[in-house]
């Protein structure tokens, strides 16, 4: 017995080294799933401009890069955006400028979290203030709503947080009535002379400001020029000037100069410089642009002479080569 255990002992051997072997090669993942490279693209609620965008660039890069699958996540919007991308549990997102450049700083709202590896990519579109009135009300400048109603969006939101930074800039927040409604309400609200001015932070057209003009003829105000005065754009660099053009709403035949939020695609630091590079090279090719176009109206104000408007944070390594190419100057604010 002893023997033919001795004289099987390499068979046996043999045997059991060639099971652990298939083990090896059944458990380690196939090359062709090794060498696809998996990303994920944080976007924004389902069925906004957030999520359109996204998943249209989702799309695109996976469809023209070999070997590379980006799954678009939906998402509460910017501030989540960004607090995923600098966990690195997102690989790109979009944010608003303004909320980047506080969480850089370790100011946002209760959030004192310093959010340093999310770095910008290119701008998207941006998100023009409105402030409207009755065109019978008999304002027609921003200081004559001292003491008025104004419907300034939900406690919290970031259109309210906006109004309120304007109107501090300029002293006035103290001196007007701010209604904590939505835009639609608001815009529901001032048709019912139940407020007097409506304050709307959205991309053009703004469907609430739409609704107000059906019923009532409205004036856009002016906001560029008090916010100029004020101190918003030295305390708050991210927003820039925007002229809502004439004929963007019913009645309103006249350019509005405005300021706004810009909308921007980041990446965190993680993403290799090739990657980001390679990325905005193919949105932003002639057909790149096209297919982004076809997603959303915002979209249509991505370009290459639009690459960097509102940015005023570090640009991601990768996307500071691609725009230089471009014949972009990047500040060191950008750096």
């Amino acid at each position: 017995m002893g023997l033919f255990v001795l004289l099987n002992r390499p068979a046996r051997l043999a045997r059991f080294a060639f099971m652990a072997l298939a083990f090896t090669v059944l458990a380690a993942p196939s090359a062709g799933y090794a060498q696809t490279r998996h990303l994920t693209f944080s976007g924004g609620p389902e069925g906004g401009t957030f999520q359109f965008l996204s998943n249209g660039i989702s799309a695109l890069l996976s469809r023209k890069f070999e070997g590379t699958e980006i799954t678009d996540m939906a998402s509460a919007g910017s501030v989540e955006n960004l607090r995923r991308v600098h966990a690195k549990e997102a690989d790109f997102g979009i944010v608003y400028s303004g909320d980047l450049y506080l969480g850089v700083r370790g100011s946002l709202a209760g959030d004192a979290n310093a959010y340093t590896n999310v770095q910008v990519i290119s701008y998207l579109y941006g998100a023009p203030a409105h402030l409207i009135v009755h065109e019978d009300s008999g304002i027609t400048e921003v200081a004559q709503l001292a003491g008025k109603r104004v419907a300034v969006g939900p406690s919290g939101s970031g259109a309210a947080t906006s109004a309120q930074r304007f109107f501090e800039s300029l002293g006035m927040w103290d001196r007007i009535q701010p209604q904590f409604v939505g835009y639609l309400q608001g815009a529901s609200a001032l048709a019912e002379n139940q407020v007097d001015a409506l304050w709307a932070f959205a991309g053009l057209p703004n469907a609430s400001v739409i609704r107000a003009a059906s019923h009532k003829p409205i004036r856009l105000l002016q906001v560029f020029e008090p916010a100029q005065r004020g101190a918003l754009l030295k305390e708050h660099p991210y927003y820039t000037r925007v002229t809502i053009p004439a004929g963007t709403y019913p009645g309103v035949d006249y350019d509005v100069h405005s300021i706004q939020d810009s909308a921007l695609w980041v990446a965190g630091r993680h993403v290799p410089e090739d990657l980001a590079y390679r990325s905005l090279a193919t949105v932003y090719s002639g057909e790149g642009l096209e297919f982004m176009h076809a997603m959303a109206r915002a979209a249509r104000e991505m370009a290459i002479r639009t690459g960097l408007t509102g940015v005023v944070t570090p640009v991601h390594q990768g996307a500071r080569k691609f725009w230089t190419e471009q014949g972009f100057a990047v500040s060191d604010a950008q750096r």
